[in-house]
């Protein structure tokens, strides 16, 4: 039998940080309510950072403009509760944090949002979602940023164009120099 292929999920992540607090939400899993920053899977059809500004949305009613990509974090996760292993591949990214929109109701599971500071995010390590929620906020702290444009989305990963037009735009010569 051949080996199982590797997939990891691709989630996303955002770090928002006002005044020394950062938005964090709290979220029932099977493995009990777990804090994380607003995070998500990136869905088909998505770039990495409209992923994330729909992620922050559906889970803190708020808008938000990815601004600045904060790392690429790989890790493997035993789920206490199932034993399944997952291997998530997290893009996070920090950003403008915009206007709440007021009555939006956060999504399934998320049971609230709150700022805390890095210390009490640290302080409450046991209730991380994964290791990756303190590396994150780590790297922000840290100054870590690196610039959108290191993203790419050929059109073909959006839906836009057909199966072999990756291959055809490649063969478009660039216009001419004025």
């Amino acid at each position: 039998m051949p080996p199982r292929a590797f997939k990891p999920s691709v989630t996303v992540a955002a770090v928002i940080e006002r005044d020394g607090f950062f938005l964090m939400v709290e979220e029932r899993t099977d493995d009990g309510v777990r804090l994380n920053q607003p995070a998500g899977h990136l869905e088909a059809g998505e770039t990495l950072p409209a992923a994330c500004a729909r992620e922050v949305l559906e889970e803190t009613a708020h808008r938000f403009s990815p601004q600045a990509l904060l790392g690429a974090y790989l890790a493997r996760f035993v789920s206490p509760a199932s034993g399944e292993e997952i291997t998530y591949l997290r893009f996070a990214f920090t950003g403008a944090l915009g206007a709440q929109q007021v009555g939006r109701a956060l999504d399934d599971g998320i049971l609230r949002t709150l700022w805390l500071t890095a210390d009490e995010v640290r302080a409450q390590s046991a209730r991380h979602r994964s290791p990756l929620v303190q590396r994150c906020i780590d790297d922000y702290l840290a100054g870590r940023r690196w610039p959108l444009h290191l993203l790419h989305a050929d059109p073909s990963a959006l839906g836009a164009l057909g199966p072999f037009s990756a291959l055809s735009a490649a063969a478009t010569p660039p216009p001419a120099a004025s």
